[in-house]
């Protein structure tokens, strides 16, 4: 017998197969790619909106044990508990307002709304956030205080994490 053995050829893949396999690849990326931009825009949204209900919440409890709104009355000028120190702001809009917002949702304030760093028989309210989130959209945990009745009809401008409305209590994100 005489059979001649031949070498073993190896068969790769065709320029065809090649190109097909790639074509198949870059359609499914395509289908998949904006799948996942649409998942962390709504995990963004998501977390707004959490944020938004856990300070409303908050807003709202304060509002019930003082009669006020945060931000509107003074936080400044109480009398701390030894070791403690007392909150900044006097209230209303602007940077003031702003002082005294972040004061009376973190820290322990009394019926008159003045804050400090110490409860004690006085200051034995709150605090009511441990601290003002971060807006996801623009990673800013800041926030506009503002007096204008209504913050829907003021445009958002992205300079902050929130704007809150001293005289009718909305907030919002303050998203461009």
């Amino acid at each position: 017998m005489n059979m001649e053995q031949r070498p073993a050829t190896n068969r790769g893949f065709s320029l065809v197969e090649l190109l097909i396999v790639v074509i198949i690849l870059a359609i499914l990326a395509a289908i998949v790619v904006p799948q996942f931009a649409d998942t962390t825009q709504d995990a963004r949204a998501s977390a707004i909106e959490s944020n938004l209900a856990t300070m409303r919440s908050a807003v709202q409890l304060y509002r019930q044990q003082h009669g006020a709104l945060p931000g509107a009355l003074t936080a400044a000028g109480g009398t701390c508990p030894a070791g403690s120190a007392a909150g900044t702001g006097t209230g209303g809009a602007g940077a003031q307002g702003e002082q005294a917002f972040v004061s009376q949702l973190t820290l322990y304030s009394s019926i008159t709304g003045q804050t400090c760093t110490g409860t004690d028989g006085t200051f034995n309210m709150g605090p009511y956030l441990r601290e003002i989130p971060a807006n996801p959209a623009n990673n800013l945990a800041t926030i506009e205080v503002v007096d204008a009745g209504i913050l829907g009809g003021l445009a958002a401008d992205g300079g902050h994490g929130w704007k809150f409305d001293i005289v009718s209590g909305e907030l919002i994100a303050d998203n461009t």
